[in-house]
């Protein structure tokens, strides 16, 4: 049956470009780039989140409020101009929504507040995920607040917590955020020396007597732990109006604002008088908060984080009213078209992801349908969006991406009703193409010569992941740890297991976890999450067999949910909850564990080391690469595809420079060999140890190639290139947490590194490697140049949506952030392609193809083609949108060095070629992968059915095709003729 014809559709972009938004970057300085951005072939803005952040923030993570937008950006006004220059261009927008977690350290999240304020009693006391009955008994019906910078009580008694009064209530101090205090505590302030000021009034004066009766309210109000609903909303009720009432009491009288303000003073107590902080440290004892010092968090923190960071606290998107709350902003703009299309940021994090998006795009449908959060019952719109779904169950209304980091192997699941993932594995498998995966031995080799130890990155990967357990997530794990001892308890067959050899198992499980989590939200297990589980208990028991293996016979059958015949159903539910819970830990772990310490850790070849890959593997073979987008072509081609992003470790024409060197292993380990050795006395020495380690000192020399500025630079721009290189490796020291962390710097060690890496970099005629490293670093940027070209026009060409990350349409030597989240200078970019599209006027694309290549280094090689070919994209969307994926093979003696495929839609057939491993077809540093003596007799062999005669949209070049053996297929000698890249057309 045909679908209705005034059914929603989700809008399909052609390609997307990221912007990150922060005061330094607002909605009129996006206004100002729209025009750009079009010309440039982008098809929608993908927007970081622009909801109300906390103060300062640059990346807009740190939500306070999903009912307003950031007033940082600009106003209503500002945001309008800029939705309507995006609709006057016919160009889509899709905002990054942070549905996982909000920001707590800030006063404007009026919701964590108020849970501050009245605790249990309050009306969002079961919007964040808190467990008020935590393992802690201390903490049973309160919070955990781990904002401080030292112990408790030093910072207590230095004046580090300071009470203070306004608008009729107290607050305490603690850094920039004013916490509120529990209304029925005002007591202890209130009371304290009140004959003082009752001695200053005649008896039954009216302030004492309005005094006293706040007061007597206060004694009535109901407590912070009631949960009667009737109970509660008196609370909320009566606390408002006694603190009016305190407030005008003290406009009318200034004796009692003089008391008030005598007794916060006695409070704060005096430096050096321990007993002078007696009396605060008695309020605070009463609160429904525990402040703590941050390092507390590790083992105690009673709500869940975003990863373990503090001051991001999760919020239950499970319970309806807490989906209702936060999305109305998000659905309005929907409705209005503001907003076409949504990344959802950190999906793993939710408790049931795939819940959560089915009620996403049915309120999508609902939106757009004009229903609000109506519509409900089988002849409402929601009972058609159903009976959609039982037409066409792919069907969504609303373009849909998930920040989701799948590991090898791992697909994203079928029933979740999204377009893809934001690419991260695009962004790996793309990459590794340009390392040479037959050079594996031999950077093994080199490494581990190097750095003087045999490196296994799976053992890495556990021991980090073990390592973050213990000193990062070890609350959650024992928390976990605890719910499998309760559930043990109910069994006699599991009782006799102990707490300590439950939560050694569940960590091991844990630690061996393949993928970052599974989807289990029903007593049903999906059959691959059966697998990663009895994978993980398998390999678990294998490394520990101390451990009873009835123990993680246990885990497992918890897991998968096989509980015993005779479990009641109350049992069972809480079985699911606590397999539930694990899923939310198991990805945070693996994040951290991966990501934030094994990446930092493993330097065989650092362009592998980026977010959803796993550098174990040494690239990936061509075969790999078309399987996946076939794979994607077939289940998500719709799905956004990257190159970089945000979190990226580095930025992708980074990574086109080391990948290069994967092809000149003999000369990388003379070059890095030579280098340790010229470089020796700008070592330290540190408690007998060589400063940098080897390892680290790999990873100096890997950088600095990777990100060296391109062309000449003054010596400012010098200065800056040092200050950068400086900032990341004090990022990169922590994150390893080998000789220096987060948690506990380690700041000889870190000066140390710094010193080193100021000597090598030292621009002095006797700098023997300074001279050496740029002789190779010039080859590899040359050869980075032409890499970055091939991987720019297959990401544009293959399945997916292509996404830019600002600024990465010219060629930029970025690192991880801060350093990827700099301002970039669009007015230099909307200058140099209004300059390309005259001189293209002028003399034509060939030429000017020819032109930019001989001064490659400024990058515009790399703005015109994705110029070119974007705007052609947009021109012909149905090859790319729909179109088959039909890979191709090369013969002859440099078939490995391209790779091509074709793409095949209803008026035709599209060919696209690019060059790779091209540093071993450029030996000599101003070299070129081009002509004839580069391809030599090598061919690319077409499609039957092919047509004759081809323009490449890159550069307007006419090219025929000729018969090879019996086939029709192109001398890459002339395909490559001019440049190294090429998209078809028939002509």
């Amino acid at each position: 049956m045909e679908r209705q014809p005034r059914q929603p559709q989700a809008r399909i972009p052609s390609a997307t470009y990221r912007l990150q938004f922060n005061a330094g970057f607002t909605f009129a300085d996006a206004t100002r780039i729209v025009g750009y951005l079009h010309d440039l072939g982008v098809s929608d803005v993908y927007a970081s989140s622009y909801l109300a952040a906390k103060e300062g923030s640059v990346h807009g993570y740190d939500v306070v409020n999903q009912t307003i937008l950031n007033r940082e950006l600009g106003d209503e006004r500002s945001y309008h101009a800029f939705v309507d220059e995006l609709a006057r261009h016919g160009m889509g927008h899709i905002l990054d929504f942070v549905p996982n977690h909000m920001c707590i350290e800030s006063g404007d999240n009026i919701w964590w507040m108020d849970i501050l304020e009245n605790g249990m009693s309050s009306p969002y006391a079961n919007f964040f995920d808190i467990d008020w009955a935590p393992v802690k008994k201390e903490l049973t019906g309160k919070v955990l607040l781990p904002f401080l910078g030292d112990q408790y009580g030093k910072v207590l008694e230095s004046g580090g917590l300071q009470l203070l009064f306004r608008d009729g209530a107290f607050f305490v101090q603690c850094n920039a955020l004013q916490i509120p205090i529990e209304p029925r505590s005002y007591l202890q302030i209130l009371q304290h020396r009140l004959d003082v000021l009752k001695e200053r009034f005649p008896p039954d004066a009216a302030p004492v007597q309005e005094l006293l009766s706040i007061e007597t309210g206060l004694q009535h109000l109901p407590p912070a732990t009631e949960q009667d609903p009737e109970k509660m909303g008196e609370r909320q009720r009566e606390k408002e109006i006694i603190k009016k009432r305190l407030w005008q009491l003290c406009q009318d009288a200034p004796e009692v604002t003089e008391f008030i303000a005598e007794n916060v003073r006695i409070f704060n107590g005096v430096k050096g008088e321990p007993g002078s902080f007696d009396l605060m440290d008695q309020l605070l004892q009463e609160q429904v908060y525990r402040l703590s010092y941050w390092g507390v968090a590790t083992e105690e923190i009673n709500y869940r984080r975003f990863f373990d960071i503090n001051a991001l606290a999760a919020i239950r998107m499970e319970d309806q009213a807490v989906y209702h709350l936060t999305h109305g902003l998000l659905l309005r703009l929907i409705r209005e078209g503001k907003v076409t299309g949504v990344r959802i940021d950190h999906v793993d994090g939710l408790y049931d992801p795939v819940s959560y998006l089915q009620n996403l795009q049915k309120s999508a449908y609902l939106q757009l349908c004009g229903c609000g959060q109506g519509g409900e019952g089988d002849d409402g719109p929601e009972g058609e969006y159903y009976r959609e779904l039982e037409r066409e169950p792919y069907y969504q209304p609303l373009y849909a991406v998930v920040e989701k980091i799948l590991m090898k192997g791992e697909q994203l699941p079928e029933q979740w009703p999204v377009a893809g993932t934001t690419g991260y594995e695009f962004l790996n498998s793309v990459n590794g193409i340009f390392v040479d995966t037959e050079a594996a031995k031999q950077f093994d080799r080199i490494y581990d010569r190097f750095v003087k130890r045999v490196s296994d990155f799976t053992e890495i990967v556990y021991e980090k992941k073990k390592l973050v357990m213990q000193v990062s997530l070890s609350g959650e794990v024992n928390m976990l740890a605890h719910q499998l001892n309760n559930i043990s308890e109910q069994d006699r067959l599991t009782r006799d297991f102990t707490l300590n050899s439950l939560a050694r198992a569940i960590s091991e499980v844990i630690a061996c976890f393949p993928v970052y989590r599974t989807y289990a939200n029903s007593p049903s297990v999906r059959d691959k999450d059966m697998q990663y589980i009895e994978a993980a208990v398998s390999k678990a028991k294998r490394r520990n067999p101390a451990i009873s293996g009835s123990v993680f016979d246990f885990v497992r059958d918890v897991l998968l949910l096989k509980a015993p015949e005779r479990a009641a159903e109350e049992s069972r539910r809480t079985w699911l909850s606590v397999a539930m819970r694990f899923q939310q830990i198991t990805g945070p772990v693996m994040a951290k564990g991966l990501e934030d310490t094994a990446f930092y850790v493993y330097h065989r070849l650092i362009s592998l080391n980026d977010v959803g890959g796993m550098p174990g593997k040494f690239g990936t073979t061509l075969d790999a690469f078309h399987g996946q987008n076939l794979e994607r072509n077939k289940n998500f081609p719709h799905g956004m595809i990257t190159t970089s992003t945000h979190d990226s470790k580095r930025g992708e024409d980074v990574r086109t420079r080391i990948d290069a060197l994967s092809e000149l292993p003999e000369l990388w380990q003379k070059s890095v060999v030579r280098w340790s050795r010229i470089n020796k006395g700008r070592a330290s020495l540190i408690d007998n140890q060589r400063v940098p380690d080897r390892n680290e000192e790999y990873l100096i020399y890997q950088t600095l190639l990777g990100a060296w500025p391109a062309g000449e630079i003054d010596q400012a721009g010098y200065e800056s290139f040092r200050g950068r290189i400086k900032e990341y490796l004090i990022k990169a020291l922590r994150e390893a947490k080998v000789n220096t962390s987060w948690v506990s710097p380690n700041a000889a060690y870190e000066e140390a590194v710094l010193g080193f890496a100021d000597g090598i970099l030292e621009q002095s005629p006797g700098n023997l490697f300074l001279r050496e490293f740029r002789s190779l670093q010039k080859r590899l940027a040359r050869c980075g140049v032409f890499t970055s070209l091939s991987q720019a026009l297959l990401k544009m060409t293959v399945p997916g949506v292509p996404d830019f990350y600002q600024g990465t349409e010219l060629i930029e030597f970025t690192l991880v952030d801060p350093d990827n989240r700099r301002q970039v200078d669009y007015g230099a970019r909307i200058v140099a392609l209004r300059e390309l599209r005259v001189r293209e006027a002028e003399i034509g694309a060939q030429a000017l193809c020819r032109e930019l290549l001989e001064r490659s280094e400024d990058g515009r090689i790399k703005l015109f083609l994705i110029y070119r070919v974007l705007n052609y994209r947009r021109q012909n969307r149905d090859p790319f949108d729909f179109g088959e994926y039909l890979p191709l093979e090369a013969k002859g003696a440099r078939e490995r060095h391209v790779c091509a495929f074709a793409r095949k839609g209803g008026e035709g057939v599209l060919i696209v070629a690019a060059a790779r491993l091209v540093a071993t077809l450029m030996p000599e540093p101003e070299s070129s992968p081009l002509g004839e003596g580069v391809w030599q007799d090598t061919v690319l062999l077409l499609p039957e059915g092919a047509a004759p005669r081809y323009r490449n949209v890159v550069n307007s070049q006419p090219v025929e095709a000729k018969r090879h053996g019996g086939r029709p297929a192109i001398p890459l000698a002339v395909l490559f003729g001019e440049v190294s890249v090429a998209l078809l057309e028939p002509a």
